[in-house]
């Protein structure tokens, strides 16, 4: 681990709550939690400063509230509270392996977490706390890749590193389709054009608009979080060129 250099010194990592689960349908499993957090502890020891969103899929999805008879407003607010949920298991499971580390909420929730406030994120972030940034953006309609472009913006991240269970972006699901191809460089506008499923639509205009850059990795692939913060060709970095 001495001879990797890591080009970015603050990064923005995205996890969905589904990679919580493992290979469960729902919750949290305890042994994929205590690898996220080892992954993320090679990180740290580098010296990069890392900030994170985790989404709460596996807990609770507001775009699927209405088959619950809840409304979308109140559905996304169910959703911010399940991210709040994963957002707290994980910062447990890095105090577990020695790290220092905050949970800050965009819905005001002081007894469970510190509301987020941008100037103090940073300070957390310059003294070597790991940031994980629940509740979303805390408004409803917008997603967790959405409230971690913003987020990674706000801090001055240098990259938004999002964790996925694939190796990187296709042309298609490749677990639907064998055949589907990947890629190893995208533009944002390619992205768009192409309605490639990475992030949504607003997280990629909006990572475009600042110019951005996204690494799309597999995470589950020990060792790749390394590679990719160390400028190793790893899954798809989407740019502007």
């Amino acid at each position: 681990m001495n001879d990797i250099r890591p080009i970015y010194k603050r990064v923005l990592l995205k996890l969905s709550g589904e990679a919580l689960a493992g290979k469960q349908s729902f919750g949290i499993d305890p042994t994929v939690l205590q690898k996220l957090a080892s992954e993320i502890l090679m990180l740290h020891r580098l010296g990069v400063e890392i900030g994170i969103v985790v989404g709460g899929g596996n807990i609770f999805r507001g775009l699927k509230s209405d088959k619950f008879g809840v409304g979308r407003v109140a559905g996304d607010h169910m959703g911010m509270l399940a991210t709040v949920i994963n957002s707290i298991a994980l910062g447990e499971a890095l105090k577990r392996v020695g790290i220092d580390s905050r949970v800050m909420t965009g819905l005001d929730i002081n007894k469970v977490a510190e509301p987020y406030i941008r100037e103090k994120a940073i300070t957390h972030l310059s003294n070597s706390r790991i940031i994980i940034f629940g509740a979303g953006t805390g408004n409803p309609f917008f997603t967790t890749d959405t409230a971690a472009t913003l987020r990674a913006l706000e801090v001055d991240a240098q990259v938004l590193m999002k964790a996925t269970n694939v190796d990187g972006v296709y042309d298609a699901d490749p677990r639907i389709t064998p055949s589907a191809r990947p890629f190893s460089t995208l533009t944002y506008t390619e992205v768009l054009e192409k309605g490639l499923k990475v992030m949504d639509l607003t997280a990629v205009s909006l990572a475009m608009d600042e110019q951005l850059p996204i690494i799309v990795f597999n995470m589950a692939m020990p060792g790749n979080i390394l590679k990719a913060v160390s400028g190793e060709k790893v899954g798809t970095l989407i740019t502007g060129e």
